[in-house]
Parts: C-alpha cells; structure tokens; sequence
C-alpha cells in the first residue's frame, strides 16, 4: 500500500468533509467577538463527540456563544442554571401521576437536547452532578424503570466560576475526567471590548443563520477518526501523559513532589482524538506535533493533581504542563 497516495487521498476527502468549519466560524463571528480559542474548543467538542468545562469570571459570553453555536446548526439547545437546591429530577425529569390515564406519565427534563449549557455547574451538590454524569457518560437517561437514550450530537458545555468565589462546590476528580477539554477564557483585549461595547450600546446584533444540519456534523465525527496519526505521533502523545505520572522517567524528577496524580488514560485517548480534530478544523487529511502542542493544555489541564507544595509555591499544572512539553522531544 503506497503512503503517500492514501494521505493524498484522505487530505482531498477532508478538505471537503470540512468545508463547514469555515461556515461555522464566520457565523459564530457575528456574535462573539474575539474569543478564538472558545470557538475553537467548542468545535472541536462538537466534532469529537466530547464535553467541554469552561472557566472564566462572568460576563465572558460563555453562555452566549454556545447558544450561537446552537443557532448555527439546526439543533435542540436547553440552558440549566445549576444551583444548590437543584435536584436530580429538575435535570433528568420525573414521573407524574395523571389523574385522568390513572397512570403514571414520564416528564422528560432539559437534559434531552443536542446542546446542554450546564451553567455554573459548581454551584450544585454531589448528587446533581452525579445525574448529569450518566447523561454524559452513557449518553442514556433513567427515569423510574425506563431507560431513554439520548439524541446524537449531546454536547454538555459546563460553565464554572472560578473556586475562590463563594458558594462553589469543587466537583469530583471522575467528573472533571469526563470532560474532554477545559478551556480558561479569559477578558477581550482592548479593542476586542471596543467593538463589544459598540455592538451592545447601539443594540445592533446581527442574526445567526443555521448554516450546518446534524447529518453534517454526524459525517464530520465519522471523518475526524479517519484522519491519519502517525505512530511517532502516538508515541510523541504518550510521553507527554506518561510524564505527568513518572515525571522523573523523563528527566522531571523536580516535578514529582509537584503532582499528586497524573492523567488517566482517558487523558491519551483524549489528547489523540482532540490533535486528530485539530488536524481536522485546519483541513489537513494527518495529524502533526503542533496539532497535539494546541490542545495539550485544554485537554490535560484538568487531569493533573497538584500537591500542597506546588499550591504553596503557587505552581498550577499549567505550569507544569509547560515544563513538560518543553522537556519531551517533539517527533
């Protein structure tokens, strides 16, 4: 089998399986000003079939650009506003008695959607999150004795507050693992905030049309595990998770007191699936070192305990994502 003919091939298909990204971008464009790495992230969600954690101080548009996103493909958006009185059921749904069929009816909650804005998902308890933990990761619903499975595309886009702020709970270790990407949005820049402050003073928004169907993502996410990974590529991938777990293996020894855990293998398969949609989003049929250098901080960011020593010298596993990938050779 010749290499090169097969990659040429498969770039030509790509190229035309992703024509959308275009489309998308310059929709999303209209409304959210800036923010280009928000855009990116959530496409990439979109496309791999992966949820997306969001943090930022208020007023970023987080909310704003996903309800977009869900203007631009022809799809079903529900917002849940997650607060500490929220209940399982308020997601999920429940079962109400109907005096008239002398029976019991399923009421189906906002969880059945293609896009779900959990917003400010640290403000609820363990037990709500725990609910919209099987939504995410079985794609299926429990209600009474009946199991409901879910529409294909169902993207979860969480929103949090950063932890300093009052009245947030942390969420648990296996349910920030759940989210393919954390994305820290942070302000626009000055002249961004100029056109922001224009568009909001004059009230000139500009209507976003639904310029994608399901089918066309459906096909999308089908294309994006065609797009070929070299094995040095998976090599390069592995070496970057493994050494968040045995940083002294590659040369990090002053790392080890720094990292409580390091990713789970989730983090691998992540880290390939995301490199290969980045890939995708640029239109290229194959994956290179930068597609994995874009995402590695989205996608490990969140994966990586820090010790009481790195929180005492103020080290983030951002921080030491950094050193690692400054460390590992690039293939």
């Amino acid at each position: 089998m010749d290499l090169n003919v097969d990659i040429k091939e498969l770039n030509e298909k790509i190229e035309k399986e992703s024509g959308f990204v275009e489309a998308i971008s310059l929709e999303v464009g209209k409304v959210i000003v800036g923010q280009k790495r928000l855009v990116e992230s959530m496409l990439i969600g979109l496309l791999t079939d992966g949820h997306i954690l969001l943090e930022g101080v208020p007023g970023l548009a987080k909310t704003l650009a996903i309800k977009t996103l869900a203007s631009v493909i022809d799809a079903k958006f529900n917002r849940v506003q997650f607060t500490p009185d929220l209940l399982p059921a308020d997601l999920l749904g429940t079962m109400i008695y109907s005096q008239k069929r002398e029976d019991f009816l399923v009421k189906k909650g906002p969880l059945f959607a293609n896009f779900i804005l959990a917003d400010e998902i640290n403000r609820s308890p363990a037990k709500v999150q725990s609910a919209l933990l099987e939504a995410m990761q079985e794609r299926q619903i429990t209600i009474g004795e009946e199991t409901y499975k879910l529409d294909d595309p169902f993207l979860v886009m969480a929103t949090q507050n950063p932890i300093e702020q009052e009245g947030t709970y942390p969420l648990p270790e296996a349910q920030v693992d759940r989210f393919m990407l954390k994305t820290v949005i942070d302000y626009p820049k000055i002249n961004e905030e100029q056109l922001i402050m224009r568009q909001n003073l004059m009230g000139t928004y500009e209507t976003v049309n639904a310029v994608v169907s399901i089918d066309q993502i459906l096909s999308a996410q089908k294309a994006v595990r065609e797009v070929y990974m070299d094995e040095k590529i998976e090599k390069y991938i592995l070496d970057l998770v493994f050494a968040t777990r045995y940083p002294e293996k590659y040369n990090l020894e002053s790392l080890k007191p720094l990292i409580s855990f390091g990713a789970s293998p989730r983090g691998s398969i992540n880290l390939g699936t995301a490199a290969k949609c980045y890939a995708f989003i640029k239109r290229r049929g194959y994956v290179v070192p930068e597609d994995v250098r874009a995402v590695v901080h989205d996608v490990l960011r969140h994966r990586i305990g820090i010790t009481y020593e790195a929180e005492a010298e103020n080290i983030t596993s951002v921080d030491i994502i950094n050193k690692i990938v400054n460390e590992i050779e690039v293939p």
